[in-house]
This record gives structure tokens, C-alpha cells and sequence, in this order.
């Protein structure tokens, strides 16, 4: 069972939604990053996503992709990213930590060799945007065989023909993008998404937590209450980016850490 596994087994126990945040490694730079990181499971945070910062992300909105910019420009990689989640693992062995980014550095370092060092430093599962199912041999199986999860995206546009083939080898949870396009753009709505998340559910026992499109505390309450729980990325960035303390960026994750959590 790994750290995700039993995290959403206890939340589920408890009867609470899971909130999940997500922040992109080395921005504005790592030190601040490192003390993000650190700062969020206090802050309420359930799961940890953490980007790894790349030169074309596609999926991306403007938000996310300056960040990977600033990251970037300040000297961020793949080991760094690494060292990022050792830093966090110096002081919390439970909260667990999702790498999400593209498929093209974890290919220049090697499967096998970037398995193992992540497998080490602490990281629990992993959502690459750029590989399909149908890619699975590549690296979904090599992680899962390595004990790490394999998070994959279903969308509005997942019909009923294809939600087999993404459930298919997907572990931890499943992501579900609340809007179509691009992160960062539009709003989410529970009236929308309860549909969906229940769509989903019925083909499988995997936590179903909803992103894209959640700003406030109400709105995590509201997402958070039709499904398993939320995930926040795009606004906690946002902050970051304009150049809010870590303090202040984490008392506005931890609010929308409550908002979720009292759904």
C-alpha cells in the first residue's frame, strides 16, 4: 500500500474529502520552493502535487507555464525536483507526494534510473499528461512494478468507449479535469461535474478527485462535495508568482484546505 493509498483510506474512514494541492518545484526559486513544500501538509494538505518544470508544457496554461519558466530560468531540474521531496522526507514520511509533469526528462534520465532515485527520495505516484494509455509499457508499468502510482486524467471529453482504456492500469486516484482546454482557465461547477464523477465511479473503486477551476474556499467545498475530494494548482501559483510570503501562501492554501474539507 503506498503513503496515497492509505491516505485516502484514512480520509475515507474519517468520512473527509481529501484536498490536494499543487505547486511547481522551484518557484520562484528552490529555497522558497523547499519551504512551501514543507509548509503545506501543516496547512491541510492531503496530497502533494509537485510539478517538474519543463520547456513545452502543453497542457499548461499561462499561470503554470511561467512558473516552470521562473523555475527554469533559476536553475530547476529533474534531481533538483528530487532533492525537493528529500527535503520534505527529512520531516513528514506520510504526506504523500504525486510528481506531475512530461514524459520527456524523465526519458532523457533514464526509466529504470529515475524510478529508482524517485523511489528513494520519496515520491509516491506520478501523472505524465503526455503519455496515453496505450504507452503504458513505457513507464506506467515500470512505476507500478517499482511501487509508485500511476495517476491518469479522465476529461468531459473521456466518453464511455475510452474511460476503460484510461482506467485501465491507473492507481492512487483518479484525476478528473473539471473543464475542457488548458489549466488555469474557467470555473468549475459541481452541477457539471457531480455527472461526471459518478460516471466514473461506477467503473471504478479508485478516489475520483476533481481539478481545474477552483479559486475560493467555497468552491473547494462545492467540488470537494461531489466527489472525493479537490485539487488546487492554478491559484496557489498565482501567488506565489506575484510574490505573496510563504506565510501568506500557505494561510490561503490552508483555507481552501478547510473549504474542502468541510464538504
Amino acid at each position: 500500500m503506498t503513503r496515497i493509498d492509505a491516505t485516502f483510506a484514512r480520509l475515507a474512514q474519517e468520512g473527509r474529502r481529501a484536498f490536494v494541492a499543487y505547486v511547481m518545484a522551484g518557484d520562484p526559486d528552490a529555497e522558497t520552493a523547499t519551504e512551501i513544500v514543507k509548509g503545506l501538509p501543516a496547512a491541510g494538505v492531503d496530497v502533494i502535487e509537485l510539478g517538474v518544470p519543463f520547456t513545452d508544457p502543453m497542457a499548461d496554461g499561462p499561470t503554470i507555464q511561467l512558473a516552470g519558466q521562473r523555475a527554469l530560468e533559476g536553475g530547476m531540474t529533474l534531481d533538483r525536483t528530487l532533492d525537493i521531496v528529500r527535503a520534505l522526507r527529512a520531516e513528514d514520511d506520510t504526506t504523500p507526494v504525486v510528481l506531475m509533469g512530461y514524459y520527456n526528462p524523465i526519458y532523457s534520465k533514464g526509466v529504470d534510473r529515475f524510478l529508482a532515485e524517485a523511489t528513494e527520495a520519496g515520491v509516491d505516484g506520478l501523472i505524465v499528461v503526455d503519455l496515453p494509455p496505450e504507452e503504458d509499457d513505457e513507464l506506467c508499468l515500470p512505476a507500478q512494478a517499482a511501487g509508485m502510482n500511476f495517476i491518469r486524467l479522465a476529461t468531459p471529453t473521456t466518453d464511455d468507449k475510452r474511460l476503460p482504456k484510461v482506467l485501465q492500469n491507473t492507481s492512487g486516484f483518479v484525476y478528473y479535469v473539471s473543464i475542457t482546454g488548458i489549466t488555469g482557465t474557467g470555473a468549475a461547477s459541481a452541477a457539471k461535474v457531480g455527472p461526471e464523477v459518478a460516471r466514473i465511479k461506477a467503473k471504478t473503486d479508485l478516489p475520483v478527485i476533481v481539478g481545474f477551476g477552483i479559486k475560493t474556499p467555497e468552491a473547494a467545498r462545492e467540488i470537494a462535495g461531489v466527489a472525493d475530494g479537490c485539487v488546487v494548482g492554478s491559484a496557489i501559483v498565482e501567488r506565489i508568482g506575484k510574490g505573496d510570503s510563504v506565510a501568506d501562501v500557505l494561510a490561503y492554501v490552508k483555507s481552501l484546505a478547510d473549504g474542502a474539507h468541510s464538504a
